[in-house]
């Protein structure tokens, strides 16, 4: 609220004032000689005087008077002046020039990425290792996927998303995303499961105890929607939140899992699972995951790198 009020305050003091009279006083005060500061501003010799007139009827002060053998002499207020006018400039210049260049290897920076637990276990180990060695001095801040992404990417609450894109997720203006890669679906025993041995029927699919990833904690999902449509259904023996505990379970047991591929197959060898092909007749299609960020971030040097780290290793996920 201070911070609104103090703008506010410059902008009611500044309006109506033309910012150009600022650089003729700057010129002014610094030559102290209306030809010399009529060159340095580019402008005729009439232009700086007429500029001096209107400085002088504005600040209700002469600034420069003559002196002795007819040289310009600055008045008290002039003196007072003429530092802080030439400071004010400077912050100006500097705050309106191009942004430095982003050069990985010296940047130090914090990112804020909204990832769920697959893509953090799919892109994530080769992403940190990615930086580790490009740039170091780079952080990153993994968030859970925020529920409204438009607004999140819009408000800078994370500087890009990593999901599969809902049509609700890219609708709002100055919304972009880049597809990453298409993931498919495997089922996943232990290895030595009497289901490995065979082809996966659907008959014999139902017929299995099948684990089952419920992020949102609710029963059912995209597999018993597809059962369903075919007038058939599985128990359902165990529901976890996360994929983190289910290599452990499949491995100890004989559930099922029907699971992404990339994750599958991050555990495979680890766990020593097995994994089938799931029954054509569900017609499980898979997935896209996308990387989507907004137009605030668009532009930028530094965010434009990071997408490009992520694409990268995207590619070999």
């Amino acid at each position: 609220m201070v911070f609104i009020w103090i703008m506010r305050g410059v902008h009611d003091e500044l309006a109506g004032l033309d910012l150009n009279l600022v650089l003729a006083l700057d010129a002014l005060l610094a030559e102290r000689h209306v030809t010399r500061a009529a060159a340095r501003l580019g402008v005729s010799q009439s232009a700086a005087s007429h500029a001096l007139a209107r400085l002088r009827e504005l600040l209700g002060d002469p600034l420069l008077v003559r002196g002795p053998r007819g040289a310009m002499q600055p008045t008290p207020r002039a003196l007072i002046l003429a530092p802080r006018v030439g400071r004010a400039l400077a912050e100006l210049a500097t705050a309106l020039r191009p942004p430095e260049a982003f050069v990985p290897a010296q940047a130090r920076r914090t990112f804020h990425l909204g990832a769920g637990d697959y893509a953090e276990l799919v892109l994530l180990p080769r992403l940190a290792a990615r930086l580790a060695s490009a740039a170091p001095g780079i952080d990153l801040f993994i968030r859970a996927v925020p529920d409204d992404i438009p607004s999140a990417i819009a408000q800078g609450d994370v500087d890009a998303v990593i999901a599969p894109a809902r049509p609700r997720d890219v609708a709002g203006p100055g919304t972009y995303q880049r597809l990453l890669f298409e993931e498919t679906f495997v089922c996943a025993v232990r290895a030595g499961h009497p289901a490995a041995r065979r082809r996966l029927t659907l008959e014999r699919y139902c017929s299995l105890d099948h684990l089952l990833i419920a992020p949102r904690g609710t029963y059912g999902g995209f597999v018993d929607s597809a059962l369903a449509a075919l007038r058939m259904q599985r128990r359902v023996a165990l529901a976890v939140p996360h994929f983190l505990i289910v290599p452990h379970v499949v491995a100890s047991t004989d559930l099922i899992v029907t699971i992404a591929s990339r994750i599958a197959a991050a555990f495979r060898e680890s766990h020593q699972l097995a994994t089938l092909r799931p029954p054509p007749a569900l017609g499980l299609s898979g997935f896209p995951m996308h990387l989507i960020w907004h137009e605030r971030a668009h532009g930028d040097d530094a965010q434009r790198w990071l997408r490009e780290q992520i694409v990268a290793v995207a590619g070999k996920a």
